[in-house]
């Protein structure tokens, strides 16, 4: 693994067009591998803040080309893991989707078309796709939500599953970790069309065909058919204290084999 470590730092850095930017990535690079919870600019004890700054808001290097690199690299490593893990029933991926919320205060005139509020949160809300392969847990894409009248977040991540590529999907059992922000009718049979494992997150307050919601079942476990769905889910909950002290119960929904 240490040598693909390597390789790729040294891919990275041939993106660099000066040896100066170079420098300011090596720096940068040694503050998030030493992992002592000090990424910021301003605990580099080679490069001063400023230089770090310019190197993040204003050199010209590709963000792009990066990610590219970064996922090819990700891509041949996993591969290459599942063909010496030897044959047999393909193994599960799990990709987790998930809406993460980056709050700012001010104004930012850059960022002016992507600051919303949503949720009571004001900030940058972006919807992000981790890929989970036995131990390894790998951030692997991300869409900005953009406001009202713009695609939703559940929408979002529809779009981001539709473009996992071919060679995951084909040599893994794909499976769609994600909570209620993602529990949509459009996206559960997007999901459903794909042919991919579901497990999501719905309100309680969800309805069922025969006219009862979710929050009147008693039994974990049951399948049942939500209003919208045209195939049935099976049910399971977990409960969670407020600050009130009151317990309120969550619902999680599983889709069938596909």
């Amino acid at each position: 693994m240490l040598a693909y470590a390597q390789e790729l730092v040294y891919n990275l850095k041939e993106l660099m067009p000066t040896q100066y930017q170079k420098d300011n990535f090596d720096a940068m690079l040694g503050l998030f591998l030493s992992a002592q919870g000090h990424p910021l600019p301003e605990h580099s004890k080679t490069k001063s803040p400023s230089a770090l700054s310019r190197f993040l808001n204003i050199n010209p290097w590709s963000t792009r080309d990066m990610i590219r690199i970064v996922r090819s690299h990700i891509l041949d490593t996993v591969l290459k893991a599942l063909s010496e893990s030897g044959k047999g029933r393909r193994p599960f991926l799990q990709v987790i989707i998930d809406l993460t919320t980056l709050e700012k205060r001010g104004k930012f005139r850059e960022f002016e078309d992507l600051i919303r509020v949503y949720n009571g949160k004001r900030g940058l809300h972006i919807v992000v796709v981790y890929l989970v392969v036995g131990k390894w847990r790998i951030p692997w894409s991300f869409r900005v939500w953009r406001g009202k009248g713009t695609p939703s977040p559940a929408q979002l991540g529809l779009k981001l599953v539709k473009r996992l590529p071919k060679s995951l999907t084909e040599r893994f059992r794909v499976i769609i970790l994600a909570d209620t922000a993602f529990g949509s009718v459009e996206f559960l049979h997007g999901v459903r069309k794909f042919r991919y494992y579901a497990v999501t997150g719905v309100a309680i307050n969800r309805k069922l065909i025969d006219g009862r919601a979710l929050r009147d079942l008693h039994k974990p476990g049951q399948q049942v058919r939500l209003v919208g769905l045209k195939f049935p889910v099976t049910v399971s909950w977990y409960y969670l204290k407020r600050d009130n002290g009151y317990f309120l119960k969550n619902v999680l929904f599983c889709l069938l084999d596909p």
